[in-house]
């Protein structure tokens, strides 16, 4: 189980006052920078996978998502495991 640490306090970064926060601008007055800071998903690796919509019983899901982080991808296995 993880334990919660201290909090690390930074001179050259401290917390920001409510006049830091009166002075603040939003990103959107600066669109160069948001744009420097846009984010866009690369081609996907081949083979290429297809999206589609897929009824399944609640409890296969609830099992797959128990599973954690991925589990997308593994019943991507199962479906391929179970050569159909």
């Amino acid at each position: 189980m993880a334990t919660k640490q201290d909090a690390i306090f930074d001179d050259d970064n401290p917390e920001w006052t409510k006049e830091d926060f009166a002075r603040a601008r939003p990103l959107s007055d600066f669109p160069e920078l948001a744009a420097a800071f846009a984010k866009v998903r690369g081609p996907q690796r081949a083979p290429t996978k297809q999206q589609v919509t897929l009824r399944l019983d609640p409890d296969v899901v609830a099992k797959f998502r128990a599973t954690g982080k991925g589990w997308h991808a593994r019943i991507n296995a199962a479906l391929r495991a179970a050569e159909v």
